[in-house]
């Protein structure tokens, strides 16, 4: 990283602090500034090694007066974001989307001259992008902790800082631009960053089209442009012009796994709202594009479209926006409640797509070609990528839902409890049903509201155009049965259509299980007549990693996948994965380049399924320069494993993972399950029982209301552990595992081999350091000290430590490093510039949790707000929540 680099970085860090700064003091005054100063002081010289520093920084927090508490809090948290934005700008500007390891961040120029060189024609290059289908699935997670109001604000504040960068030789432009800064630094400041109401499920899907609106519209055409660009230079050839290599799905409105708040009226209204701004964004490219194809030169196709006419361009788009125009009219009108009288509205992508293409061909025809590849391409490429419902919904629901349907069915019908049978019985009463003329449902079934509800989702699905949805996936997915029932609940109550079931295997067994699974479900011959020649199939990296520990999880999904699509190459089935991966380390996530090439071979074979959760949507797609780098990412990740596969591992090696993933999870179980003060010092020391009070999502976070850690969704499960800087779930097994095998002859070469060698293996151990690195055992003892007070319960906490600080030492000595982060200097630098903003924010929320503990849960409103802020500002500082 050149110097210039880090110093773009640091000027618009210190622009943006030096505005808060006045932002403050004019709000609170000077002197509010220098204790916010003192206590910024004190943490960066206790970061320096300064122990009576720290020990100051202490007793100053726990001095403050309650009034105090709320705008130190704030203005810690202000900072931290806005340095956020100043390293997103840097991304942007310096195409950095990845900090991973020099020289692995793809540029798909390169990589397609790699591929050439590789053997492969130019035609298979066009060929490869045209059939990939790369599917990007928003979902509302609750791990987006920045309300929308204050995300626009700090977009705002991103474009002033490329209008300061840019105005060099325009001072009036930088003057206006600093002082439309200043204006917005100070919006920000004084808008509450809280919500004080959960959003709902639509304001959830809301937030997704927002995304598309304010960058995706932008990014979508512009990917497609370059990849284009480059094409042409490689193979002499375009991509297709309906080709679209990367497409958006969503949850958003959808997934009702554990969410009572996402009912079928949701989802049509989110399914609606969807075909709104759909139609509203069309019609403004149809707009533009009516008053810039104002030709006279058309073919006799157009001609003979609409007519003797001077401008026939004009004319077909004239006619093409009254049909959107009321496509929006009538979703408004739906969202209402009223009824439409209007014209034919757009049902289908190609009715918007044809016309539009028969624009394009003419200018072609007559030779325009400059004029048909500029805004009505673009067009086409949007109309490709979005269809008139701008992403395909994905509908989730858990197991054991259906099944209650069933069970109430088959009581009503006589048949007996369907619980109560064998899958055996299961699967020849659902297949024999599904060849079945007749209806299975009574019409005026008398069934509770639960089973009502299931059935109005599919009713939902009914009246959908197939092209609006994407996935029916089942959670706790366990057996042949569970996917058989939804595609009969889909010929009784979904109208005949057939959307793609994918089973979700989350927990370590059920991962285990899987491949078995899908072989039972692909040979009956019912099933295959009816799902045809693909399968998709959803892995889940939360629940797993939450049920056995990262390490161990990591390795079980690994070797699903690889038994996977040997099972379906056995059936000749086309394989989609769908991996359900977090922001978070140990929910699978890390950088999407090496998490992809890390897959086994054969596993990504030019379709992919991939969730995009929570703060990473923003992260990765908040803004169009960093969107359009997060496409091709995909792009390059996806063509490389189709064409370019990573190598199968060694037999050796899967033998030291085998004993690895065991040692690990014996390790973990007998924590996280066994130890009986595990489950105190875990509420004791974590903010775990605040996090329900922060209206993060529209999700409970609980899968039940009655239960204990066990049934923590892994979202809330992660964001405690990362609160208090020990980040426990990504990493507890895997020390006493890597340990083992270095006290033994051979273990570490081998280990270092596998490092080298192997990309699973390999990123496994990049993510695990930076996992460390961002891991803090000092403010996790800070936390013991002042939230803990039994003796058990402390010596947990030491045991804890002690394994941490074992396993950072082995890892450094497997990496072959003094330190952790030698070869990511930007992450590192990142991380030691924000711990002094960040540890504050740790000591006053230790503060605050014992505070409300002392006050029974009643501390003041302000303070609880206060309390909030801290979480918010330590997952904005951490770049992390869940």
């Amino acid at each position: 990283m050149s110097d210039d680099l880090h110093e773009s970085l640091r000027d618009n860090v210190r622009i943006l602090g030096d505005g808060l700064g006045r932002t403050i003091a004019d709000d609170l005054g000077s002197g509010f500034v220098d204790r916010i100063e003192t206590i910024r002081g004190l943490a960066k010289q206790g970061r320096q090694g300064d122990v009576q520093s720290s020990r100051e920084l202490i007793d100053y927090l726990r001095k403050l007066p309650d009034r105090d508490l709320l705008p130190v809090t704030r203005a810690f948290n202000q900072f931290l974001n806005l340095a956020n934005i100043a390293e997103q700008h840097y991304r942007a500007r310096f195409r950095r989307v990845e900090d991973y390891k020099p020289g692995s961040q793809p540029v798909l120029g390169e990589l397609l001259e790699r591929v050439r060189r590789a053997g492969h024609a130019p035609r298979k290059l066009v060929e490869t992008l045209a059939s990939m289908r790369v599917e990007l699935v928003l979902t509302a997670h609750p791990t987006e902790v920045i309300r929308r109001t204050l995300i626009q604000k700090y977009d705002a504040i991103d474009d002033c800082l490329s209008v300061i960068e840019s105005s060099a030789d325009y001072p009036e432009r930088a003057s206006r631009a600093r002082g439309r800064l200043e204006e917005l630094i100070s919006q920000a400041w004084h808008t509450d960053e809280i919500r004080h109401e959960r959003p709902t499920p639509v304001d959830e899907a809301k937030w997704g089209f927002a995304v598309i609106e304010n960058s995706l519209w932008q990014a979508v055409p512009a990917f497609h442009r370059d990849l284009d660009n480059l094409l042409l230079e490689t193979a002499g050839e375009r991509l297709p012009l309906d080709a679209s290599p990367i497409v958006f799905a969503s949850w958003m409105g959808g997934d009702r796994d554990g969410n009572p708040n996402v009912t079928a009226r949701v989802t049509r209204e989110v399914l609606l709202l969807g075909r709104w701004m759909a139609a509203d964004l069309y019609l403004r490219d149809l707009d533009q594009l009516k008053a810039e194809l104002s030709m006279w030169k058309a073919n006799s196709a157009l001609k003979a479209e609409v007519g003797d006419v001077a401008e026939p361009y004009r004319e077909l788009l004239k006619r093409l926006l009254s049909r959107v125009e009321a496509t929006r009219d009538w979703a408004k009108a739906e969202l209402d409640g009223n009824s439409f009288e209007g014209g034919p509205i757009i049902e289908t992508r190609d009715q918007l797509y044809a016309p539009l293409l028969a624009c394009y061909r003419s200018l072609c025809d007559v030779g325009l070609d400059t004029i048909a590849n500029g805004v009505l391409l673009d067009t086409l490429r949007r109309v490709a990528v979005f269809g008139v419902s701008l992403t395909k919904l994905d509908i989730r629901q858990e197991a054991s839902r259906h099944a209650q349907v069933m069970d109430e069915l088959t009581d009503t019908l006589a048949l007996g409890h369907y619980r109560d049978w064998s899958e055996e019985q299961r699967q020849a009463f659902l297949l024999s049903e599904l060849e079945s003329r007749r209806p299975l449902i009574p019409r005026r079934w008398e069934c509770s509201a639960e089973t009502r509800e299931v059935l109005d989702t599919f009713r939902v699905i009914a009246s959908e155009h197939r092209e609006a949805l994407g996935t029916y996936v089942i959670s706790m997915a366990a057996q042949p049965s569970d996917v058989l029932t939804v595609a009969l609940l889909m010929k009784e109550v979904g109208g005949g259509v057939t959307l793609p079931i994918a089973p979700l295997f989350e927990t370590l067994d059920d991962l285990n299980r899987a491949p078995d699974v899908i072989d039972r479900l692909l040979s009956l011959p019912g099933y295959r007549s009816l799902a045809g020649d693909r399968q998709e199939v959803m892995i889940g990296y939360s629940d797993s990693a939450k049920d056995a520990g990262q390490l161990a999880a990591a390795w079980a999904q690994y070797r699903a996948q690889e038994r996977l699509v040997l099972v379906c190459r056995q059936y000749d089935v086309s394989l989609t994965l769908f991996h359900g991966r977090g922001g978070a380390v140990g929910r699978g996530g890390g950088p999407a380049h090496a998490a992809i090439l890390s897959q086994p071979p054969g596993s990504v074979d030019g379709s992919l399924r991939v969730t995009e959760q929570g703060e990473m949507i923003r992260f990765k797609f908040g803004q169009p320069d960093i969107a359009l780098r997060s496409m091709e990412i995909y792009a390059c990740a996806v063509l490389e494993a189709t064409l370019l596969p990573p190598p199968a591992p060694e037999p050796h090696w899967r033998d030291e993972m085998d004993r690895l993933a065991e040692i690990a999870h014996r390790a973990y179980v007998g924590v996280v399950r066994e130890d009986p003060d595990f489950v105190p010092y875990f509420r004791a020391v974590t903010p775990e029982g605040a996090l329900g009070r922060l209206p993060l999502g529209s999700r409970p976070t609980k899968r039940r209301q009655d239960g204990g850690v066990e049934t923590l969704r892994a979202i809330p499960w992660i964001f405690a552990w990362t609160q208090i800087r020990l980040m426990l779930p990504a990493w507890l097994g895997s020390g006493e595992a890597f340990a083992t095998r270095v006290a033994e002859e051979g273990g570490l070469e081998v280990l270092r081999e596998m490092r080298d060698r192997w990309p699973f293996f390999g990123t496994y151990l990049d993510m695990l350091e930076m996992l460390l690195a961002k891991a803090d055992v000092g403010i996790a003892t800070y936390y013991e000290r002042r939230l803990v007070d039994e003796p058990a319960l402390k010596a947990l906490g030491e045991a804890l430590r002690e394994r941490f600080t074992r396993l950072e030492g082995v890892v450094l000595e497997i990496l072959d490093q003094d330190v952790l982060l030698e070869q990511t200097p930007l992450i590192r630098q990142a991380i030691e510039v924000r711990n002094p903003y960040i540890d504050p924010l740790h000591g006053l929320q230790a503060e605050l949790l014992q505070r409300n503990r002392d006050a029974d849960g009643a501390i003041s409103g302000e303070l609880t707000r206060a309390l909030m802020v801290t979480m918010a500002g330590i997952a904005a500082g951490l770049r992390n929540t869940g």
